[in-house]
């Protein structure tokens, strides 16, 4: 039974950081890649916008996330974290990690994932 937990959203304003986290468990396919997205309000997988992925021990973001986000997983692969500095209002939203086969070109798409978690809130004012 594969189960990804994530933790360590909040509140809080413009300009501080949040660092979250991403638990993962049930499952050993080493080829998977771990993901974050972001839902909107209307909490539709389908609409859920591709943040960053680690990919082939890569680390791929988005050119919102570029430069103020890092994805990293610890040495187990067991964790996948999303270290979030200079926040912005625009980027409040609630962020699911995900786990699948992937590629360059569409690990922004969020069909392809096979494994989602139930997400976390982060809100900037």
């Amino acid at each position: 039974h594969v189960q990804l937990v994530e933790s360590g959203g909040g509140s809080v304003q413009a300009g501080q950081s949040l660092r979250l986290s991403c638990a993962v468990s049930g499952y050993t396919n080493s080829y998977y890649c771990m993901a974050w997205f972001r839902q909107g309000s209307g909490g539709q997988r389908e609409g859920a916008q591709g943040v960053a992925v680690i990919l082939n021990g890569r680390a791929i973001y988005s050119d919102s996330a570029k430069g103020r986000f890092t994805i990293s997983q610890d040495i187990t692969g067991n964790t996948v974290y999303l270290q979030m500095n200079s926040l912005k209002p625009e980027v409040t939203g609630m962020y699911v990690c995900a786990a699948g086969l992937t590629s360059d070109y569409n690990w922004h798409r969020p069909l392809v994932y096979q494994y989602w978690g139930q997400g976390t809130q982060v809100t900037v004012s």
